[in-house]
């Protein structure tokens, strides 16, 4: 039990440091704190080591439902992408990508979100700031709550939000996006993978 609320404990502090890249100063990208080339090197390096593995975890969702890696499954494409309550680029993306969370059959495309900065089992303030946030954004889709499955299977190099991964049905890693989008480079991005598979 010890064991337990320490590997949590440090698991919540390790997030929370690798998160804070919400920002923006001199010389960094304005949607991930990151400098530029940092940025898309680090996207880059998440992508090589995720490829040719399939992801593998077991999280909850806002409602407490269970849900593992089978969810990659009942889509041709998944986005995941990786956001936080304190994140202005993050919540402005959201209203677009709820958007287009029901543009495309499900059987083609879905759209799953995970709250970084919310731990599964976390009750009160923290969970109801990230519902209200979801439900004001129109992000209607499901979202995830971070646990150590989660972070370990998925989002241990990831160093800023928002992150957004593409999976294929076979959980597989396709490609990472670091930084907010509009919802028209989403879309291209989205259908041009959805060609390729």
């Amino acid at each position: 039990m010890k064991k337990s609320r320490y590997i949590y404990g440090v698991l919540c502090i390790v997030m929370v440091a690798l998160l804070w890249g919400c920002g923006t100063k001199n010389g960094e990208d304005d949607t991930t704190g990151l400098p530029r080339k940092q940025e898309t090197e680090k996207a880059q390096d998440t992508e090589e080591e995720a490829a040719g593995s399939g992801v593998v975890f077991e999280a909850q969702d806002m409602e407490g439902n269970g849900v593992s890696q089978d969810v990659f499954s009942k889509s041709r494409l998944t986005m995941v992408n990786v956001w936080a309550t304190y994140c202005n680029p993050c919540l402005k993306e959201m209203p677009s990508l709820g958007e287009l969370a029901g543009e495309y059959d499900g059987a083609d495309f879905q759209l799953i979100g995970v709250v970084s900065d919310v731990m599964e089992g976390q009750e009160g303030e923290a969970l109801g700031q990230a519902a209200d946030l979801i439900e004001e954004t129109g992000a209607s889709y499901p979202h995830l709550l971070l646990n150590e499955s989660l972070y370990f299977g998925l989002l241990a190099d990831v160093t800023a939000v928002p992150t957004t991964f593409f999976i294929d049905q076979n959980g597989v890693v396709l490609d990472v996006v670091v930084g907010a989008m509009d919802k028209e480079a989403w879309k291209e991005k989205i259908d041009g993978l959805l060609e390729n598979l």
